[in-house]
């Protein structure tokens, strides 16, 4: 698949799916449209829950898709020893941990432009994540992250954290 074109001048993304795959990363999956009608923008399967690992490989990835990536919301539960900042490419980019369950992960771009990724959890079989990261991307999708988790077969949803 061709590397997309940068963002359009006015702010918007350009149309289309793009799936990032880096050696020793996640995989990252991104539908962007003008409209943005369905409730998620995008799907990251994580291969560990150690952020310092996991997070400059799709911070990277965001940023040559979206521009510089400002800030990353997780779930607390989700990851070992979250830090409040991390340095990527030379930016620094804040992380905020809640404790939601919500099986997302925010990611905000410049001052309030923002994105919400179905994070699928490390341990889930390639079918199950490939089946979640698809619905996750569907423009028209309605269902919530953690719906998503369930009817894929992750047996995870509300529970990201170790067992």
């Amino acid at each position: 698949m061709p590397d997309s074109p940068p963002p359009h001048s006015e702010g918007l993304l350009a149309d289309g799916l793009h799936e990032s795959v880096r050696p020793g990363t996640a995989l990252l999956r991104l539908t962007t449209t003008h409209d943005r009608q369905g409730i998620l923008d995008g799907a990251w399967w994580p291969r560990s829950r150690h952020v310092a690992a996991e997070l400059p490989g799709l911070i990277s990835a965001l940023t040559e898709r979206l521009g510089p990536v400002t800030r990353i919301g997780l779930d607390s539960a989700a990851w070992d020893d979250v830090p409040t900042r991390m340095t990527v490419d030379d930016r620094v980019v804040h992380i905020d941990a809640f404790s939601v369950g919500d099986d997302t992960a925010l990611v905000t771009r410049g001052d309030q432009d923002y994105f919400s990724l179905l994070v699928v959890p490390p341990d889930t079989l390639p079918e199950a994540a490939r089946a979640a990261m698809a619905e996750a991307v569907r423009a028209d999708n309605p269902r919530q992250a953690v719906q998503i988790l369930l009817d894929t077969g992750t047996g995870q949803a509300g529970h990201t954290g170790p067992a």
